[in-house]
């Protein structure tokens, strides 16, 4: 298995030098459910992570977020919300003497 990621016991890691992307249908219920705990990380941590049985994907990441709302009110409405969280740099400035 490649370094980019990593099996604890059943779940593989996502890591960095990967893509990686699930789509899920699911009621309004358990997307809001899911919104509010992702918030609270946001809120409270400078890492999240997310996860199913399957997989985990460990995220540190840093400011700005960038939030967009897109409503389409043509035909059949349909409001879209995305929220974009950078990285973290994990790179440290060189010493200069």
């Amino acid at each position: 298995m490649s370094n980019d990621t990593q099996t604890n016991d059943d779940r593989t890691t996502i890591r960095t030098g990967r893509d990686f992307e699930q789509e899920y249908r699911l009621s309004a219920s358990e997307v809001g459910t899911f919104l509010v705990k992702l918030g609270e990380q946001l809120r409270d941590d400078d890492e999240l992570t997310i996860l199913t049985d399957e997989w985990e994907l460990p995220f540190a990441f840093g400011d700005p977020v960038g939030l967009e709302i897109d409503f389409s009110g043509v035909g059949e409405p349909e409001l879209e919300i995305e929220v974009e969280i950078p990285g973290r740099p994990g790179d440290e400035a060189p010493d200069v003497r």
